[in-house]
């Protein structure tokens, strides 16, 4: 009796939600100090890119109606008269907003 109230117990504790984490709606944010084009999307691993919509202009910030059940993406823009850039593994699970940023030319994201 005493190792049954006692596995009830246990099974009364919060658990971590494992397997329901999904990416959803976010903000984009152009942090890069550029207008940026050709905004695009795809999952981290493929090779199946798709478009995002219009990519907000350099300080600017857009909502992103979004939803999959993946969390790494990899996320593409051009700049005007550049090469395209690429933000690789941005994880969209449990964010409210995406900040894209390049450092001496690197690209890298911050999370809020």
């Amino acid at each position: 009796m005493r190792l049954i109230l006692m596995l009830l117990a246990l099974l009364a504790l919060p658990q971590p939600a494992l397997g329901f984490a999904q990416a959803s709606d976010f903000t984009l944010v152009n942090g890069t100090g550029q207008a940026l084009g050709n905004l695009s999307i795809r999952r981290t691993g493929t090779d199946a890119w798709q478009p995002l919509g219009a990519a907000p202009g350099a300080g600017a910030r857009s909502t992103i109606a979004f939803s999959n059940p993946d969390c790494a993406f990899d996320i593409k823009a051009t700049p005007a008269g550049g090469q395209p850039i690429v933000w690789s593994g941005v994880n969209l699970c449990e964010v409210s907003a995406v900040t894209l940023r390049l450092a001496a030319g690197t690209p890298y994201v911050d999370y809020r």
